[in-house]
C-alpha cells in the first residue's frame, strides 16, 4: 500500500485541484498538492529504506491491462532500487517545487491549474519509473510529454510560450517513435514486453540476428540504438536537444521540475534499466558514449555566452545530461544514476535560485541587466554559491562524487571512445566552471547595471520559496558523500542488487578506483582553472571579454547562435515542410479537391443559374417570341414523329 499511495497520491491531488479548483480556491489547491506532494516524498522514504537498503524488491500487480493473442501485459508496479532511488528524486525535488511555487506564483490568475499540471507531470514520471514493462513504461513517457507541453505552454497567451511548448512536443514526438519501433523490435525478438521476461532471455537472444532490406544486422544492437532514439528525444541529447533551451518559456518551478527530476532523467532511467539488453550490444554503447560526450561539450561551449540566466542553466543540464549518457555507454550504470541523483539537488537549487533572482529584479532574466544585487539577496546568493560549487564538481560537494566517478570510469574503459569521452568531459568541466561563475559574477558582484527603478526594489524571497532551497542546498552539500559508498563504492553490488546488469567484459566502474591520480585529480584542477579564468573575465579585466568576442566574431556568433541547429533544421525540414503544406493546400485540397468537388459543384450551380436568370428579363415580347420558339420547335418535332 505504500507503493502504491506513493505513485497515486500525486495523481489524486491534480485531480482535486483541477477538477474542483473552483470551490476549494487558489489556497485550496495550494494545500491540496502540497500536502500530497509532501506525503507522497515521506512515503518513498520509507519505500527506499524498505527496498534500497533493506535488500526487498517487490512488484505489484495491479490489475490485468491488455490481452491480444501472445501480448499479456500487466499493470504493475515494479520497484527495486534503480526504482526506489528514482521515487526518492522526482518526490522530494517535486515536492520542494510544489512549495517554492506557492511564493513563486502566488500573483497569477491560474494557480489551481498549474499546480494540477505539477501533480500530474510528477504521477507520469512516478509511472514510468515504477513501470513492469515497455507499454507500461511507454505510457508514463507519453504521459511526461504531454505534462510538459502543458507546462511549457502556461502562459500560452505569450506566443514564444505556445511556439516552445509545440516545438517541445514535436521534437519529443521524433524520439518516441524510435522509441516505440525499438518496443516493437523487442517483442518480434522476445515475444514480451515484460522487463523480467525479456532480461532472463536475452543471454539466449546475445547473437541473433535480423534481415531488414536483404541486410542482417545484430538484433539487439537496433532494439537498443532504437531505444536510444527515445532518449536522446526526452533527454535532449546531440541532435533531439532543440526544445530544451525553448523550455524556459515556462514558470521557473517548470523549468526545475523538467531539468532536473522529471523529463529529462526520463531516458536515463530509460536505458539504465535496459541494462541486460545494452551489455550485449558494444556498438549500441559506443554510440551512446559518443553522443553522450558530444552533448557534454556542445551544451557547455554554448552556455558560455549565453545571457538568459535561466537559458544558461538549461545548456548545463543538457551538458550534464551528456555525462551521464557516456557514463552509461562504458557501462558504469550505477556512476550515472549516481550523477543523476546529485544533479536534482543542485540543478533544482540553481533553478529556483534563478527564479529568486528574477522574482528580485522584477521579472528581469538577462544578466547583462543585473549586478551588485549581492548584498540585497543575501540568502539567495549564498545558496546559488552552493549549487555552482557542486556542478563545478568542487570538493566536497555534491557534483564531485557523481561527476568526478564518470570521468574516472570512462578513462578506466580502455576503449578509444572511453578515453575520448574522458577528454570532453575534462573540457567540458572546465566550461562548466567558467560559465557558472560567469552566472555568479555578473548576477551578483560588480557594479549595478539595472535602472534604479529596478535597483530600489530588488528584495529576498518570502520563507515559502527560501525553504525550498534550503532542504536542495543540504542535498547539494551532502547527497555525493552519503551515496557514494553505495552506489558506487564498495557495497555497490549489496545495494543495487540485480537492478542493473554489468558483464564481466565491461569492468570500467571497478577499474576507476584504481585510475592514476592525475586522472582523479584533473577535473579538480580544471574546474579551478576555470573559476579562475572567469574571475579574470568578468572581475579583474572586464573589458578582456568583449575584446574577444570582437576578435572571434565568427566563432562567438557560432556560440551564440547555439551552432546553428534551429537554423538548419529550419532549412532541411521547417521551412520544406511549410512548403509542402502549402501546396498541398493549394493545389491539392483548394485547386483539386475543392475545385472539382464542393467548389466546383457550386460553382457549375451558379453559372447555370446566372444564364438562366438572363432569360428572366421582364419583357413581354421576349417570352412571347421564346413561346413561339416553343411552339415551333414541339410541331416540328410531332410532324416528323407523325411520319
Amino acid at each position: 500500500m505504500i507503493t502504491i499511495a506513493t505513485v497515486f497520491l500525486p495523481l489524486l491531488g491534480a485531480a482535486i485541484a483541477g477538477l474542483f479548483g473552483s470551490f476549494i480556491g487558489k489556497r485550496g489547491a495550494q494545500l491540496v498538492t502540497c500536502g500530497l506532494l509532501l506525503a507522497s516524498a515521506a512515503l518513498a522514504g520509507v519505500t527506499f529504506a524498505k527496498v534500497a537498503l533493506g535488500g526487498q524488491p517487490e512488484t505489484i500487480a495491479l490489475m490485468n491491462w491488455i490481452q491480444s493473442g501472445s501480448v499479456n501485459v500487466t499493470w504493475a508496479l515494479k520497484v527495486d532500487t534503480l526504482t526506489a532511488v528514482m521515487l526518492i528524486v522526482v518526490t522530494w525535488v517535486s515536492a520542494a517545487v510544489h512549495v517554492y511555487s506557492v511564493g513563486y506564483m502566488a500573483h497569477d490568475p491560474c494557480i489551481q491549474r498549474f499546480q494540477s499540471y505539477l501533480s500530474l507531470f510528477t504521477f507520469f514520471m512516478l509511472m514510468l519509473v515504477t513501470a513492469d514493462n515497455l507499454v507500461q513504461m511507454f505510457f508514463g513517457w507519453e504521459g511526461v510529454g504531454l505534462a510538459s507541453y502543458l507546462l511549457i505552454g502556461f502562459w500560452y497567451e505569450k506566443p514564444s510560450a505556445s511556439a516552445a511548448a509545440i516545438k517541445a512536443f514535436v521534437v519529443n514526438r521524433v524520439g518516441d517513435f524510435g522509441f516505440a519501433l525499438g518496443i516493437f523490435g523487442i517483442f518480434f525478438l522476445f515475444d514480451s514486453v515484460g522487463f523480467d521476461a525479456i532480461f532472463a532471455a536475452a543471454p539466449d537472444k546475445a547473437n541473433a540476428t535480423v534481415t531488414f532490406f536483404g541486410v542482417e544486422w545484430h538484433a539487439i544492437t537496433i532494439c537498443c540504438l532504437l531505444l536510444f532514439v527515445g532518449a536522446m528525444g526526452k533527454s535532449a541529447q546531440l541532435g533531439l536537444h532543440t526544445w530544451l533551451p525553448d523550455a524556459m518559456e515556462g514558470p521557473t518551478p517548470v523549468s526545475a521540475l523538467i531539468h532536473a527530476a522529471t523529463m529529462v532523467t526520463a531516458g536515463v532511467f530509460m536505458v539504465a534499466r535496459m541494462s541486460p539488453l545494452f551489455e550485449f550490444s558494444d556498438t549500441a554503447l559506443s554510440v551512446v558514449t559518443v553522443v553522450g560526450a558530444a552533448t557534454a561539450i556542445f551544451a557547455a561551449t554554448v552556455g558560455c555566452v549565453q545571457n538568459d540566466i535561466k537559458r544558461i542553466i538549461a545548456y548545463s543540464t543538457c551538458s550534464q545530461l551528456g555525462y551521464m549518457f557516456f557514463a552509461i555507454g562504458v557501462s558504469a550504470y550505477q556512476a550515472a544514476i549516481f550523477h543523476l541523483m546529485t544533479h536534482a539537488f543542485f540543478k533544482a537549487l540553481l533553478f529556483l535560485g534563478a527564479g529568486s533572482v528574477i522574482h528580485a529584479m522584477s521579472d528581469e532574466q538577462d544578466i547583462r541587466k543585473m549586478g551588485g544585487i549581492w548584498k540585497h539577496v543575501k540568502v539567495t546568493w549564498a545558496l546559488m554559491w552552493i549549487g555552482s560549487l557542486a556542478l563545478a564538481g568542487i570538493p566536497f560537494f555534491a557534483g564531485y562524487y557523481s561527476k568526478d566517478t564518470i570521468l574516472e570510469a570512462a578513462w578506466a574503459s580502455h576503449t578509444v571512445v572511453g578515453q575520448g569521452a574522458y577528454w570532453m568531459g575534462i573540457s567540458a568541466a572546465f566550461l562548466t566552471a567558467f560559465y557558472s561563475w560567469r552566472l555568479l559574477l555578473l548576477t551578483f558582484h560588480g557594479r549595478p547595471r539595472a535602472d534604479e527603478h529596478v535597483m530600489a526594489h530588488v528584495h529576498e524571497s518570502p520563507a515559502v520559496m527560501l525553504l525550498p532551497l534550503l532542504f536542495l542546498a543540504t542535498g547539494a552539500v551532502f547527497a555525493g558523500w552519503l551515496g557514494h559508498e553505495l552506489f558506487v563504492g564498495h557495497g555497490i553490488h549489496e545495494f543495487w542488487g540485480h537492478s542493473i546488469l554489468v558483464t564481466a567484459a565491461h569492468p570500467s566502474l571497478e577499474n576507476a578506483h584504481h585510475v592514476p591520480e592525475w586522472v582523479a585529480l584533473l577535473p579538480t584542477v580544471v574546474a579551478v582553472s576555470g573559476i579562475a579564468l572567469a574571475y579574470l573575465f568578468y572581475s579583474l579585466v572586464p573589458a578582456l571579454p568583449v575584446a574577444l568576442a570582437g576578435a572571434f566574431q565568427g566563432i562567438y556568433r557560432f556560440l551564440l547562435n547555439k551552432w546553428y541547429f534551429d537554423e538548419l533544421y529550419d532549412t532541411l525540414f521547417v521551412k520544406p515542410a511549410f512548403r509542402l503544406g502549402r501546396g498541398l493546400w493549394l493545389g491539392g485540397d483548394g485547386a483539386l479537391i475543392d475545385g472539382c468537388g464542393p467548389d466546383g459543384v457550386a460553382a457549375a450551380t451558379r453559372g447555370m443559374a446566372r444564364r438562366v436568370a438572363r432569360l428572366q428579363s421582364g419583357f413581354i415580347y421576349h417570352y412571347a417570341f421564346a413561346m413561339l420558339i416553343g411552339v415551333a420547335v414541339f410541331v416540328t418535332w410531332y410532324i416528323f414523329n407523325a411520319r
